[in-house]
């Protein structure tokens, strides 16, 4: 479930070259998921990672994310941890 929602919405993310030849990365509709980095694999990497933290902070705050409920999380999750 994790993992495809994270897949999906990679998949969906932009990148482009800055003036100083480093790479930036977002996720659109994500607000504050985005990465820099000197190459497009790190970036990539980057991205995902943040992405990860970012739907854990929206789990643990029972917040939804798009297309994403975390109430559908609390079955998964062990009591306390979140």
């Amino acid at each position: 479930m994790l993992s495809e929602y994270i897949e999906k919405k990679l998949k969906q993310a932009n990148y482009k070259i800055l003036r100083d030849r480093s790479y930036f990365g977002e996720v659109p509709g994500l607000r504050g998921v985005w990465a820099s980095a000197r190459n497009l694999e790190d970036c990539r990497q980057e991205l995902r990672e943040v992405l990860e933290e970012w739907l854990l902070l929206k789990v643990r705050s029972k917040e939804s994310a798009r297309h994403f409920k975390a109430s559908c999380l609390r079955d998964f999750t062990p009591s306390g941890y979140f």
